[in-house]
């Protein structure tokens, strides 16, 4: 969908991804869903609440993935 969020799970990305990662790709995700790089400011609120929520969703998809053959630590 959008080819500029990169893959942020084991082993693609040999650390756990940042709360900064996660919140970039979050933002690319509702940057091309919503069609808008910078939202007008009667959008402001409900776009950086999507970021929100999306940065949430993906951490928590990243904290409760098991990838088989990545070492635990």
């Amino acid at each position: 969908m959008c080819r500029s969020i990169k893959t942020l799970r084991p082993p693609a990305l040999a650390e756990e991804a940042t709360e900064d990662e996660i919140r970039a790709a979050a933002l690319q995700y509702v940057r091309k869903v919503s069609g808008f790089r910078a939202p007008a400011a009667h959008n402001q609120e409900v776009f950086d609440r999507a970021v929100a929520a999306v940065a949430a969703a993906t951490a928590e998809l990243l904290g409760g993935l098991e990838v088989r053959g990545a070492r635990s630590r």
